[in-house]
């Protein structure tokens, strides 16, 4: 059963979580870690989102966002598929 639809709206506040595939480690050293969050630097500008606290882990993250527009999806869709390509082109 897939979960509900999450509600988006112009200044939510969001926990967002996401996990490896089969809980595998997607983060495998500093150097993934450190990708990671120079993408997380770059959501501010190009989303405008409010980046309020994250933690990274081997197998998942979670952060804490906030929207000044009702962009979320495009905003964890940008962030996750950046990542991957990258993670999966080493």
């Amino acid at each position: 059963m897939a979960r509900p639809l999450r509600i988006q709206r112009a200044g939510g506040r969001y926990h967002v979580t996401a996990r490896g595939n089969e809980r595998r480690a997607i983060f495998r050293d500093d150097r993934d870690c450190l990708h990671f969050l120079e993408l997380l630097g770059e959501l501010p500008e190009r989303f405008g989102t409010r980046l309020h606290g994250w933690v990274l882990m081997d197998n998942h993250f979670h952060l804490l966002l906030e929207t000044p527009e009702a962009n979320l999806s495009q905003t964890g869709q940008w962030l996750n598929v950046s990542y991957s390509v990258w993670f999966n082109r080493l």
